[in-house]
Order: C-alpha cells, then structure tokens, then sequence
C-alpha cells in the first residue's frame, strides 16, 4: 500500500540528526502531514547582528541549495543587565572556543556583585521560514520567535542540559534548566515555544 505523501516537506538548516528529529516531533505532533528533512549542503557564515538576521541566513542558504522550504533556528541567552548580551554570542562569549564551562564561568563572573531582582534573563530562539520563489509565487520569508524567561543563579546548579542551563533559573522554579527533567525542559524550553508557534502559523497557512 503506498503512503501518503507529506503535505508540508521542509529542509531543516543542520547537519545535526538529534536537532532534525527534534524539530520533527514537535512540529509533528501540532500539524498534519509534516516531513522535517536534514541539510547536506555547505554552511553560510552566519554575519548576522540579530537572531533573526542569522536563522535566515541558514534558511536562505538551504532553500538555494535544495530548493525546498527551509527551516533554520538561532537561539541564546540574554541577560536583562547585560543589555541583552550574551545574545547572539552566547556560544562564544569567553572566546571563539566555544566552550561551554567557560562562558558560564565568565557570565557568573559578570554578574557576581549584581543583587538577584536584577539578573533577570531569557533564554530565546528565533526560527526562519524561507520558502523558495517558484513560478507561481514569488520568494517568501518569515521568522517566528519564542522566549523561555527566568534569572540567572550565582551556582552552577545540575547536570541534565547544555550550555547555559546550570545557570539558568525559569520563571516559577526554584531549580535550573539543568535540574528539570528532560521532558520537562523540552516542554518549557525557548525552541519548543517557538516551534509550537511555527506549527500554529503553518496550520493556520493550510
């Protein structure tokens, strides 16, 4: 028996397999007939000075390559007393390293004589939509966001989670990123909420 082909095909903007199958599930269980497909093809030099500016890069660059739909996420840390920062930096906010361990270190270190109604933070992801032009319809693009709030702890706290979630206190808890089950974090996190967001428009789209 033949299957049904999907009704929304879309090239996500990575060659990493957990993010593809992660983008997947999620969009997966918030609209009908959805294919997430991963990105063989060379990545751009993400010059961008916001989110946004950066997810379209990734999906610009895929669309032209493949010629699909594309999808891209960019996403970081943003500390209210920092103005914002580390932001788009976040990755590499101790150095081009990228080491983890170190941008915590360097961000406590920061905010070590900051008094704690004032390390507000959020964690946020922005995702591109690029849809290439074809000979019915011109080139689209948008870009959907979704904000994960909290504060920043003067400890690292846990051991589940990446990055900066050891050090990363969400709205109503009284434990880190790092200390919320997995499922949990998964359901609150910034990607979720920009992704249920995305699966919101694109019903909305059918």
């Amino acid at each position: 028996m033949s299957q049904t082909a999907p009704q929304h095909r879309f090239v996500l903007a990575t060659h990493n397999a957990h993010k593809v199958g992660e983008f997947a599930a999620i969009l997966g269980a918030h609209v009908a007939g959805i294919e997430v497909i991963g990105y063989d093809g060379p990545e751009p030099v993400e010059d961008g000075v916001t989110f946004a500016e950066n997810a379209l890069i990734k999906a610009r660059a895929a669309a032209a390559y493949t010629g699909l739909p594309a999808l891209a996420d960019d996403s970081g840390i943003c500390v209210e007393v920092l103005g914002g920062m580390p932001g788009i930096f976040s990755a590499r906010w101790a150095g081009e390293a990228k080491d983890n361990a170190q941008n915590v270190k360097l961000l406590l270190s920061q905010l070590s004589d900051v008094p704690d109604e004032f390390r507000a933070a959020h964690f946020t992801c922005h995702i591109a939509l690029v849809y290439p032009a074809t000979t019915d319809a011109p080139a689209e693009e948008l870009v959907i966001h979704g904000d994960w709030p909290g504060r920043i702890s003067r400890e690292v706290r846990g051991a589940n989670g990446f990055g900066y979630d050891p050090v990363f206190m969400p709205e109503g808890f009284e434990v880190s990123a790092a200390e919320l089950d997995p499922a949990k974090k998964n359901e609150l996190s910034h990607r979720s909420r920009a992704l249920r967001a995305l699966g919101d428009l694109l019903n909305a789209r059918s």
